[in-house]
This record gives structure tokens, C-alpha cells and sequence, in this order.
């Protein structure tokens, strides 16, 4: 039993879908007793048994629909319905198993280095990228796992799903651009970029312009990111976006937008900042 948990923690590690199965309460004669488990997976694939044959079928099918929903159910299986000659009845117990809530933290200057520190208390599982290796060196946050890499090296190491939250602050503008065009096109719970009200607009009118995705994608990046709390401080600034993370995990829908200008009447000034 001990290598089927070892399955399911490398299947969690690479954040696959799947559920837990395990006879609870049998009755009759049955293949297998209480206690008996399998692993079944969103693509119908599985690992050990609670007995086979027909039974074994629904369960699998009954697997898919509740990974889909992330819906745990206690179901009663009789082993003569299933067209199995044992007679007896069966209570499986089916539970999803979900990935850690997973952080991305593109930048591990002040306000990235807080950002880890904050989320970790919060039981996210983080990932710091930096290209400068001395400054992820000074974020002294157990538990974290830290990728000294260019963003370019770092996106081919990296996993989205629908649990996945990605924050943007590098200590360059055109490295945010970079990633935002990548991640925006990835499967995120959450996406934000930091930026003043200029860099924001700008972005957006040259991610229009060039085609690099849609109003509706740029309509849902949460950008400048994080809650406004009245304090301009990199901690105060790092709260704020993790207050406004734990909120969509929550599923509140509070994506701010920006409003004070139109795309088109951003520009650049006359050194070309952005």
C-alpha cells in the first residue's frame, strides 16, 4: 500500500487529476475487503484495484465525473446489478485529490520576497524565479522552492493549472511584459502584474496592437495587482496582493480594472519609458 501513496504524491507533484478510492464497508461475498484502495485518474488511467470486473468499470466512471465536479461521494455498489457473481455489496468511498495551491513569484526583489514569506503562512506551495541568483540568496523563506533562471529558461519548468497563481515583479519592465505574454495564455486561478497606471495602460495597448492576446484575457490580469491598503511600504504592497490572491482562491470575483485612461491614449513619453 505504502507504493500506491507513493504514486499519488508523485501524481500531486506533477499536478495530475485523480481521485482516491477505498472500500470502506462490504457485505456478502466481495473480491476484496474494507480497506482495499485505487487510484483512478481524470483520463480513466488507475493504480490498484478494489476488486475488478464490472464493478471496478463503474467505479471508474463514477471516479471521472467527481474529479470533474471536485466532489467527494460515498457510493453504495451491488455486486449483482454489476453483473458480478460474488452477490455481496460494496461502500467505496470516492475523493479527489487536489494539487497544493501553487504561487509563482516572478521576481524576488522586496515586494516578491514578501510575497513568498506571506504566501507560505497561508500553506501555498511557491516557486521564486530570479536570474539574479544573490538576491533570491537574500530571501530567507523556508520551504520555498527557487529557481535562479531567466524567465525564458524557467517557463519550460513550470506547471499551470487551475490552482496555480502567478504574480509578475521583476526588476524589469520589459522581463513583466515577457512573462505576461506567456502566462496570460496559460491556465491560471490568478494572474497580476505590478506597474503604475502608465506602464498598465501601455502594456495593454501593445498587447493589442500586436495581437498577443485578447480585451477579454487582458480584462481578467489583475493589474496593478493586489488590494490598495493605504501604505506604499514593499511589506504593505506584498499584503495586498496576497489578501487579493487569497480572495479569488476564495472565489471572489474582484479583479480591479483600470479606467482612467482608454488603451489609445496611452503612449510613450519622450525618453521612451514605460
Amino acid at each position: 500500500m505504502q507504493s500506491l501513496f507513493n504514486i499519488l504524491q508523485c501524481a500531486l507533484e506533477k499536478r495530475e487529476q485523480l481521485a482516491l478510492c477505498t472500500v470502506v464497508e462490504t457485505s456478502g461475498s466481495t473480491p476484496l475487503k474494507a480497506g482495499a484502495k485505487m487510484l483512478i485518474w481524470a483520463n480513466g488511467d488507475s493504480a490498484g484495484t478494489i476488486g475488478g470486473g464490472n464493478v471496478e468499470s463503474q467505479v471508474i466512471a463514477d471516479a471521472i465525473k467527481l474529479i470533474l465536479q471536485n466532489e467527494s461521494k460515498l457510493i453504495d455498489y451491488a455486486l449483482l446489478k454489476q453483473n458480478m457473481c460474488c452477490g455481496g455489496t460494496m461502500k467505496i468511498f470516492i475523493e479527489p485529490q487536489k494539487p497544493q495551491k501553487q504561487l509563482i513569484v516572478f521576481g524576488s526583489g522586496h515586494i516578491g520576497s514578501h510575497v513568498a514569506f506571506y504566501a507560505q503562512k497561508l500553506q501555498f506551495k511557491t516557486i521564486l524565479i530570479d536570474e539574479r541568483s544573490k538576491m533570491l540568496d537574500k530571501t530567507d523563506v523556508p520551504d520555498i522552492q527557487k529557481f535562479p533562471l531567466n524567465h525564458k529558461e524557467a517557463f519550460s519548468k513550470l506547471l499551470f493549472d487551475s490552482d496555480t497563481y502567478v504574480i509578475i515583479c521583476t526588476h524589469q519592465h520589459e522581463y513583466d511584459r515577457e512573462i505576461l505574454a506567456y502566462c496570460i495564455n496559460q491556465n491560471t486561478a490568478y494572474l497580476g502584474m505590478i506597474g503604475s497606471m502608465r506602464k498598465i495602460l501601455i502594456t495593454k495597448k501593445r498587447f493589442l496592437e500586436h495581437n498577443i492576446c485578447s480585451k477579454e484575457q487582458l480584462d481578467r490580469v489583475d493589474m496593478p495587482m493586489g488590494f490598495d491598503i493605504g501604505q506604499n511600504g514593499p511589506e504593505e504592497i506584498a499584503l495586498g496582493i496576497v489578501a487579493k490572491i487569497v480572495a479569488v482562491s476564495n472565489q471572489k470575483e474582484i479583479i480591479q480594472k483600470v479606467k482612467t485612461e482608454t488603451y489609445e491614449e496611452a503612449s510613450f513619453d519622450s525618453n521612451g519609458c514605460s
